[in-house]
């Protein structure tokens, strides 16, 4: 194996790391927000929101995940924290 070829590994097993870590950490925030809405704590549910939009637009912007997808969970996010009025 070339030397670049073992580089390339290397570099492709850390950022398949890196990318796992956020898309994990973004789930866990849409969790944590699932679980403030049905618990009815509006303010902890806000926080949950803005967290998860925040993480959710960082893993859009690092092509982690497509934009359209992004979109998409925000607006389900944004539509479960306006109904809970």
């Amino acid at each position: 194996m070339k030397k670049s070829a073992k580089k390339r590994v290397r570099q492709s097993a850390e950022a398949r790391m890196n990318n796992r870590e956020t898309k994990s950490t973004f789930r866990t925030a849409i969790k944590n927000f699932d679980a403030a809405v049905t618990a009815g704590d509006k303010a902890k549910a806000e926080a949950a929101m803005k967290l998860s939009i925040k993480l959710l637009d960082t893993a859009a912007g690092n092509g982690i995940i497509h934009h359209n997808t992004a979109d998409r969970k925000k607006s389900r996010i944004s539509l479960k924290f306006n109904k809970m009025a």
